[in-house]
């Protein structure tokens, strides 16, 4: 019946354990279901045999041990078609052999349980801080035949996004308006509410599967997870414990359909993705995908066979070796054709840097490949400039003019600057001209810098100006975790305070500094909730907190409306105005590009000034055949300043669109006030953005 039903070429050509089976798809890793039956292709360059193990859905035990013939290996790879399987009959692992010798790096054992490093889909934790399975992890075979439409990629220019960064548990894990809170539908019932805001694309934190019971512990009689996410168990599959529902064979059917829903309403979506580390630690740690494949292949071990640490996690990939390369790129691979994912932030991007004896490289293979990779063409590369062993490269990460970072001196300079640091004005106008004096403009174009002053790692903007310290307690290390730098003020009152001109300062400077991120050149990002005041009570490292202090409390919409209102505003002025995204041509008014200014026009602010700056943004929008200039006006300073503006040829004028120091007259709508003259007093600590019409 086979012959009669199969190519030739695929036929069974033994049995194993009653099995039929044949050589399989080399060129394919992973498990492939083929019309037959399933293709198992696996790696590794010192195991001596492996064996496929076959299990009833969420069992302990395979019900099918299936060694793979010494002839069904070529090179380094096993792989072989098992015939007659059902897909969604079973769940499947592997058990290596070969040589015990920690000294060199080698951990096989036949007692280690291993998932496959290409499975797209793992069983063992499918319900959000349950254990299923005891025994380890299993892989299912994933069905990939979700309809995408016709509509092209959005392809939106890296410079015209603004970034909104979210957790998929706690964005919606307290919204009231979602029927599956703390999930992948969770947020996409909530597009309307992100439409509304004007953002166009979303960072979901890590997604890749992760154990959140990692580390579980209790403290103060709160159970601590890993909340974050960022350890990886495998890289090709999603997060089962962000479905609403358990999806057998069908993993990452309500992720495509969050994605295709974000796509219809022109939202792209960026994956948070962590190829610096994974979940099976250090010596101490377990051993269930990576280490037992090739233990010396995958990880950074120094020459005694410990793991290099430059993660902070315990371990680190080693991501310039050739079979690690092509593991992250065929991974990239997938999630751009098989999710339509727009682009990826890469966690401690450096070490992707990293040669295998841990030095850094001045042209990594890996990054190169991943700039030039057809594939990969129109994605967003975003690095994190940095990692945990001190290797800091903002400004100096090597781009091949395809990468664009998290400028970390953006996040550092304008705190400094917006809460009154003076001396920091310099630093501030090149960090709102777009780093030119990091980022050459020439070289890097626009694209460079992803401009923030808060996401997941740190405070949040409303925390940011209400605490002076960390308050990182609840986390159980004696406050001794979370960074110490946090460039913060607290505005008179640490934490919650009912002073009124306390609480009325705090939400001046989180419009000023809404107002400047939005009108800064390079790609803005913010954290969710920061529109409308969401705190995290000065906790700025709650990665193990599962709870209150990391989930959006939606109740503060309603109460900050207000402040919701500004970013809606500050998010469609910057959509609006193409001279603050670069993308404008030469002013007609022979104004430059960009030009600084103090209280008097075209004098240079200086850092022993009064802390008042302005930045004049001047070009042709060609789109609306006008000129588009925008006037940014800063003071930082306790008091108030008067200030004199660039006076505008050709009968132009200037209008108000902002006042954050005007608590009557905030925001403007069209036709937005003339400014009598050109000359106006500027509030202390606030901003005025102006129009040249």
């Amino acid at each position: 019946m086979i012959k009669e039903t199969l190519p030739a070429h695929m036929e069974p050509l033994a049995t194993i354990n009653g099995f039929r089976v044949r050589p399989g798809l080399y060129q394919y890793f992973g498990a492939w279901a083929i019309p037959s039956g399933v293709s198992f292709t696996v790696h590794s360059q010192s195991a001596t045999s492996c064996e496929i193990l076959l299990y009833h859905r969420e069992a302990e035990e395979p019900y099918a041990v299936l060694p793979i013939p010494e002839n069904y290996k070529i090179g380094n790879v096993f792989s072989m078609i098992v015939f007659g399987l059902d897909v969604e009959e079973f769940e499947y692992a592997f058990r290596l052999d070969g040589p015990w010798a920690p000294e060199k790096g080698l951990l096989f054992s036949k007692k280690n349980i291993l998932i496959d490093p290409y499975a797209k889909a793992i069983t063992g934790q499918s319900t959000w801080g349950k254990k299923v399975l005891e025994k380890g992890y299993r892989a299912r075979v994933v069905k990939n035949n979700f309809y995408w439409g016709v509509a092209p990629q959005l392809c939106t220019p890296i410079e015209d996004l603004v970034i909104y960064e979210l957790h998929v548990r706690g964005f919606t894990k307290m919204a009231k308006d979602v029927s599956a809170p703390g999930t992948f539908l969770g947020v996409k019932e909530k597009i309307p509410y992100l439409k509304a805001l004007g953002v166009n694309a979303v960072e979901l934190m890590p997604v890749f599967e992760f154990d959140e019971l990692m580390d579980k512990r209790t403290y103060n009689g709160k159970e601590l997870l890993n909340y974050w996410g960022y350890s990886t168990v495998s890289f090709f599959a999603p997060n089962t414990s962000y479905a609403a529902d358990v999806e057998y064979n069908r993993e990452g059917l309500e992720l495509k359909e969050l994605v295709k829903e974000l796509h219809d309403n022109g939202i792209e979506i960026i994956l948070d993705v962590v190829f610096n580390h994974t979940a099976e630690g250090n010596e101490n740690g377990p051993i269930f995908s990576f280490k037992g494949f090739d233990n010396n292949v995958y990880y950074l071990l120094t020459p005694e066979g410990c793991y290099y640490n430059f993660s902070g996690c315990g371990n680190t990939m080693n991501c310039n070796h050739p079979v690690v390369q092509q593991l992250i790129l065929d991974c990239l691979r997938y999630w751009v054709t098989s999710y339509r994912i727009d682009g990826f932030r890469f966690d401690l991007a450096s070490i992707l840097g990293r040669n295998e004896d841990g030095s850094p490289m001045e042209h990594p293979p890996l990054l190169k490949s991943l700039a030039f990779d057809p594939l990969l063409g129109n994605t967003k590369l975003i690095a994190e400039a940095w990692d945990a062993g001190g290797l800091y490269q903002v400004g100096n990460f090597p781009s091949f003019n395809r990468w664009s970072e998290w400028n970390g001196k953006y996040r550092d300079d304008m705190r400094d600057f917006l809460k009154g640091g003076i001396s920091h004005t310099s630093a501030a106008l090149q960090r709102i001209s777009g780093s030119p004096d990091i980022y050459d403009p020439k070289i890097r174009g626009t694209h460079a810098s992803v401009n923030f002053l808060t996401c997941h790692d740190g405070f949040t903007l409303y925390d940011l100006y209400s605490y002076n310290e960390k308050h990182n307690e609840a986390n159980g290390w004696d406050n001794t975790d979370g960074a110490g730098d946090n460039r913060s003020w607290n505005c008179g009152a640490e934490g919650e305070t009912d002073d009124p001109e306390v609480l009325s300062l705090r939400m001046r400077m989180i419009r000023n500094a809404c107002a400047v991120l939005l009108c800064s050149r390079g790609t803005p990002m913010f954290f969710a909730g920061d529109e409308f005041c969401n705190t995290q009570f000065g906790n700025n490292n709650p990665y193990c907190q599962d709870n209150e202090i990391s989930w959006l409390d939606w109740s503060l919409l309603e109460k900050h409306q207000d402040i919701f209102r500004f970013f809606q505003y500050m998010i469609h002025f910057r959509r609006e105005h193409s001279v603050l995204r670069g993308s404008a041509r030469s002013c007609r008014y022979t104004l430059p590009d960009i030009s600084y200014h103090s209280e008097e026009p075209w004098e240079a602010p200086r850092d022993d000034g009064n802390g008042v700056a302005g930045v004049l943004f001047a070009g042709y929008d060609s789109s609306k055949s006008r000129d588009d200039i925008v006037y940014l006006a800063i003071n930082v300073h306790w008091e108030a300043h008067s200030m004199t503006l660039p006076h505008l040829p050709g009968g132009l004028h200037w209008h108000i669109a902002v006042n954050t120091g005007d608590e009557e007259h905030i925001l403007f709508e069209d036709p937005l006030p003339v400014l009598a003259g050109d000359s106006l007093l500027i509030g202390a600590r606030s901003v005025i953005v102006l129009v040249g019409r």
